[in-house]
């Protein structure tokens, strides 16, 4: 097992890594250079990697294991720091705290609703609100970093409990000019001929290999697929005649709107739902009343839950 990495360390390195000088870090840190290279040379010969290559004794380059590690590192420093933020909460006096993601694409209502609900037993609540993509909501409520998340078509996972808030269908961003662009609803052989505008699989990986999985079930190879992270990016590239967007719900479509049509797509394959998932061995009292507190606002649909049944995401 490695030896753990002591905080002055992290800091030693995350400091380095932006001056790139030794004695520009070591004034920052209020420690010698000397101290500052030995912090260094004590993480690299412990890990036996490399994180820096010396161009002379001050100036440095950080090497392709130091962008790596830094980034981890800074992330490690902010949970610490988290860490510390929530202790002072519960000692000052208020309640809890509960850390929630969403998707980006969440429908807002949800999150003007989670922000407004009150729990009798936890007057003094605070949220915090993630916004991320689906894939790192799953990581994140799975090691403890978010107490709970609402995601579109959350990655199964033993480790988590999905409670199913709503059936989610995609959509079709075409121009206005677009032959489908007057029917009430779009099918993907509308789609055939033109180039794909697509979320990331990054950013939704069920949602782009059901869409992918169901062009190849109707016989259909697209032209070229654009990969995409946000609903606004899609909607100007649409308007751009690039292509045509399938997205979640376009909750915010953005300036170039007028010149793209909106509508469902008809395939029943390319339905979703959204859940709010949440550690499966978690024993939160706070976390289920918040869910169930959630859940009478926003049941999914023909769901009735009882107070000791949730309804799962299959």
């Amino acid at each position: 097992m490695s030896p753990r990495v002591e905080v002055r360390h992290l800091q030693a390195v995350i400091v380095l890594a932006e001056e790139l000088n030794f004695t520009r870090a070591a004034d920052r840190l209020h420690i010698t250079q000397s101290a500052l290279s030995k912090q260094i040379t004590e993480i690299e010969t412990r890990h036996k990697f490399h994180l820096f290559t010396r161009k002379n004794k001050r100036i440095v380059e950080l090497t392709n294991v130091g962008h790596v590690f830094v980034e981890e590192a800074r992330l490690a420093l902010l949970h610490i720091d988290r860490a510390v933020q929530f202790g002072h909460a519960a000692n000052e006096g208020n309640d809890s705290v509960l850390s929630i993601g969403h998707s980006p694409d969440v429908d807002q209502a949800w999150v003007s609703a989670i922000l407004a609900l009150r729990l009798p037993l936890y007057p003094n609540l605070r949220i915090q609100l993630v916004s991320e993509f689906s894939t790192e909501l799953v990581r994140s409520v799975i090691v403890g970093e978010l107490n709970l998340a609402f995601v579109t078509a959350p990655l199964e996972n033993s480790q988590i409990t999905a409670v199913a808030i709503a059936q989610t269908p995609l959509y079709a961003a075409v121009p206005e000019t677009h032959p489908a662009a007057g029917k009430q609803q779009i099918t993907l052989q509308d789609l055939a001929r033109d180039e794909w505008i697509l979320f990331a699989r990054r950013v939704h990986p069920v949602v782009h290999d059901a869409i992918m999985d169901a062009a190849q079930v109707d016989g259909i190879a697209p032209k070229h697929v654009h990969l995409i992270i946000t609903t606004q990016q899609a909607v100007h590239l649409v308007s751009e005649h690039a292509g045509v967007a399938i997205l979640t719900k376009p909750a915010a479509m953005g300036s170039n709107a007028a010149s793209v049509v909106v509508k469902p797509l008809s395939s029943a394959s390319l339905q979703f739902k959204t859940c709010v998932i949440m550690r499966a061995e978690s024993e939160s009292r706070l976390v289920n009343e918040f869910v169930r507190a959630f859940l009478r606002r926003y049941e999914a649909p023909r769901t009735q839950p009882t107070q000791m049944e949730l309804p799962l995401c299959a």
